[in-house]
């Protein structure tokens, strides 16, 4: 009988205010979390990651928004993959999911968010937090030993 090596999943999670200020933090917090992890800046995957944060924070700062509560940003890194995170605490029209969301018209000024999330990710869904709002959920699939990085021991 052979055993399965133990899965460490590490997790990052920080509650950011919903201005530009905060989404313009939580990809920074993102990036300084994976190299910290040892997905160092510049990498595929680092760059997949800080664009998905970058876009779901910027929508839940334009659309998912109510006056006094935050969004949260959580990062997971296990099982070969970094999944990002993003709750807000809207409850109001919810976004479209895989395989819903339509390109914008070559001239619109917005409409780009979900075409990027849904090009860069692996995978991807929009799911209802209880009590309220809603968390849009992506992974990016990073190499297991990929000769441009290991995975640095977590650091407690």
């Amino acid at each position: 009988m052979t055993t399965q090596p133990p899965v460490t999943v590490r997790t990052f999670t920080q509650r950011l205010s919903p201005t530009p200020r905060g989404a313009r933090l939580a990809r920074h917090l993102a990036l300084n979390q994976l190299h910290a992890w040892g997905i160092p800046h510049g990498c595929d995957a680092s760059d997949a990651v800080a664009l998905i944060v970058a876009e779901l924070a910027a929508n839940a700062v334009t659309h998912g928004r109510v006056p006094g509560r935050d969004f949260e940003l959580r990062l997971s890194l296990g099982n070969g993959s970094v999944r990002v995170e993003v709750t807000d605490t809207r409850s109001g029209p919810r976004p479209p999911g895989p395989g819903a969301v339509r390109e914008p018209l070559p001239l619109a000024e917005s409409g780009r968010g979900l075409v990027l999330v849904d090009t860069l990710a692996d995978r991807w869904e929009v799911v209802d937090r209880e009590p309220l709002g809603k968390t849009v959920r992506a992974e990016v699939d990073v190499p297991r030993r990929s000769s441009r990085f290991q995975l640095a021991p977590q650091v407690r």
